[in-house]
């Protein structure tokens, strides 16, 4: 229908363009109309939404669209039905610990947003009942890849006798090829794992966080590159996870603020050196 709203409008599938898809088909055409439907967080002004608004309203497109939303909404209700069915079978799983006696509460839709691939019910509560910890609470492991990590390798990790077993088992460190006692490859093995994919896509969400988690996947993808960042940080992931399970203590953020700290003083002292050595002296600046 020469709809340019892709300009403006980053997903259509959101509040603003699924509440302007709405309206073309129950018979709105005018652009002034169908631009009021845009929330007010959508960033372009009304002038700038209201141009690409104008179409060419034939019936046959508007035919494909009506079919395209009703098909849109019966595999939401699919996914959300899947969901609820998936909340059951969880709390049927057995726990570490007893089940919570006040359940937290659903956020308010109004000031939080469900993400599209996240659970339509809270997963984290029942995800803390079944492994005796919260996963959740470590930097970039969020309801989705904790759930993956329960559906791959379960609450148990006795069978795995130290944390180097489990690091092997996920193919997140180097591999030991040799030949004659010379090392031919120490890339990591190739897997199909989906543990192994739900912490690398972990370690990829640190990239702008704030966390000691994400000062440390910076600082390996200054050293190392993109990749073996990714590989570090999933491995470091993958180490927590271990501990946490295993223990059954919680996520600490102190222990790796220590290391940060570390980390800057043996930065000051390399600088002060090389400052030393060009014949410079390093001077802190007055608070």
């Amino acid at each position: 229908m020469n709809l340019q709203t892709r300009h403006v409008l980053s997903d259509m599938t959101g509040l603003s363009g699924m509440s302007i898809i709405e309206a073309i088909v129950a018979g709105q055409r005018d652009p002034i109309q169908l631009a009021v439907l845009c929330h007010q967080k959508v960033r372009s002004s009304r002038e700038t939404v209201i141009k690409p608004l104008p179409g060419n309203y034939r019936s046959e497109h508007l035919f494909t669209l009506k079919q395209s939303l009703a098909s849109y909404r019966q595999y939401q209700q699919l996914m959300a039905d899947c969901d609820r069915g998936i909340e059951r079978l969880m709390r049927l799983l057995d726990g570490k610990t007893d089940a919570p006696q006040n359940p937290v509460p659903e956020p308010d839709p109004s000031f939080s947003k469900r993400r599209k691939n996240q659970f339509h019910f809270d997963m984290s509560p029942e995800l803390k009942r079944i492994f005796g910890v919260d996963l959740t609470a470590i930097p970039g492991i969020s309801a989705l890849p904790a759930h993956t990590l329960l559906a791959e390798i379960g609450s148990d990790l006795s069978r795995l006798p130290n944390v180097a077993a489990f690091a092997s088992w996920l193919a997140l460190c180097p591999a030991n090829n040799k030949s004659g006692g010379k090392v031919l490859s120490s890339k990591t093995r190739q897997t199909n794992s989906r543990a192994n994919h739900a912490l690398r896509i972990a370690a990829q969400t640190l990239a702008r966080s704030g966390a000691c988690l994400g000062n440390f996947y910076r600082r390996m993808r200054a050293r190392l590159g993109g990749p073996q960042a990714i590989t570090a940080t999933a491995h470091k992931l993958a180490r927590i996870v271990y501990h946490l399970l295993t223990t059954g203590q919680a996520y600490d953020e102190s222990v790796f603020l220590k290391e940060d700290q570390k980390q800057a003083q043996r930065h000051e002292k390399r600088l002060r050196k090389q400052a030393k050595t060009l014949g410079f002296q390093l001077v802190p600046i007055a608070a």
